[in-house]
């Protein structure tokens, strides 16, 4: 027993000893200043503007229907086949437009005979009124010398009414079979025409983007079958509310952007021409711009884009868009408070122009940011300003 308490004795002796041979903990160094660029959030005048989505269509587009009712019997297109004007499309069951031509055609020999049957009684008529009015001439001198009896002068006077009265009608029935031949020829240049329905052709040089013809299918009239687009001039069509109307109009410059919008990516803005503007909608107050694509972009129908119209100018706060920071779908940026200490600040940001960028809400006038932070950089980190760069103004 009296060993055990000399060795816990020995023991709390040596752990004093050494508690009093530890140094004491050094004091915590303080973060050293980095050194940073610095600029002002700056009040500008800022051009107003505003953007809306839009599609891509093309300028020229035809829908290709039937104007009969018949078997589709071939299809000689596929989607995204270029076709030249003239080129066949879509072939239809053409027998009874075909049978249609031969009755016409028949009908036009037939016409053609009655009219030809009409001229020769017309001229045989003519005829017989030259020999009648001979006759009732020489009758008539007869009469006179009472050489001839009164009965042969109502004769001759009676039989040159007849000979009147019979080319007449002639010259009528004649007039009739011409009117019925020229109807033959018109049915006939009908029936034509309508054989040349059975072939629906391209009316201009295009690209098929839609297909709705198979063959067997039963085509009606009005039902579109193909979707023909010409390629080389396509619009972005967008829809701009009625307060805006004043802000542009027919030839005046608008920017339009055609990027994937992708999170976190940049869009490349190129400068159009607005082409139409249609008329106010009453129902959605909204009205169409139909703004031409520069010839560079290339954009098939139904590519989505965007349109950034321009308005007066208006003051505004900007700071340099190399002071943003971006995480996620949050931006922040290091504003530098009085003790030269930055602070991570979330802000709303409105559009982009010359390098700068509009603060909606996180700063005020004149508070100073960090351009281009290197990424060591922290909130609450002291900071020495290096150089400073003044603002720009759109």
């Amino acid at each position: 027993m009296r060993f055990r308490l000399l060795t816990i004795a020995a023991a709390l002796v040596m752990s004093a000893a050494c508690t009093r041979r530890t140094p004491e903990a050094a004091p915590a160094k303080a973060a050293e200043p980095v050194p940073v660029t610095v600029d002002k959030a700056a009040t500008t005048e800022w051009p107003s503007s505003y953007e809306a989505g839009g599609i891509v269509r093309a300028q020229v587009s035809a829908p290709v229907a039937s104007r009969i009712m018949a078997t589709i019997t071939a299809v000689h297109v596929r989607v995204g086949d270029r076709v030249r004007r003239g080129a066949p499309l879509v072939t239809l069951d053409a027998r009874e437009l075909v049978a249609n031509q031969d009755r016409t055609a028949a009908g036009l020999v037939g016409a053609q005979a009655a009219a030809s049957a009409a001229a020769a009684d017309e001229a045989a008529a003519d005829a017989n009124l030259t020999l009648a009015r001979v006759t009732h001439e020489r009758i008539a001198g007869l009469a006179a010398r009472k050489s001839a009896t009164p009965q042969e002068l109502d004769q001759a006077v009676a039989a040159l009414a007849a000979a009147d009265a019979q080319l007449r009608g002639a010259r009528a029935r004649r007039a009739a079979a011409d009117a019925g031949r020229e109807a033959a020829r018109a049915a006939g240049a009908a029936a034509d025409t309508g054989a040349s329905y059975a072939q629906l052709i391209a009316p201009f040089d295009a690209v098929v983007t839609e297909r709705a013809a198979e063959p067997g299918m039963m085509a009606t009239p009005g039902t579109p079958l193909l979707i023909l687009e010409e390629p080389s001039h396509q619009r972005l069509e967008v829809s701009v509310d009625e307060a805006r109307a004043a802000w542009t109009g027919p030839g005046q410059s608008v920017e339009i952007s055609l990027d994937a919008d992708a999170a976190g990516e940049q869009r490349t803005w190129t400068t159009a021409r607005v082409a139409e503007v249609d008329r106010l909608d009453p129902s959605s107050h909204t009205f169409t711009l139909k703004i031409d694509l520069p010839s560079g972009d290339v954009a098939t129908s139904g590519h989505v884009g965007r349109a950034r119209i321009t308005g007066a100018r208006r003051s505004t706060l900007a700071v340099p868009d190399a002071a943003l920071v971006r995480r996620g779908q949050l931006t922040f940026v290091f504003a530098v408070d009085a003790g030269s200490v930055a602070r991570l600040r979330a802000v709303s940001i409105g559009t982009s122009q010359s390098g700068r960028t509009e603060i909606l809400a996180g700063l005020a006038p004149n508070d100073a940011v960090v351009v281009s932070p290197g990424p060591s950089l922290v909130d609450g980190q002291p900071v020495r300003q290096t150089t400073a760069v003044s603002g720009g103004r759109p």
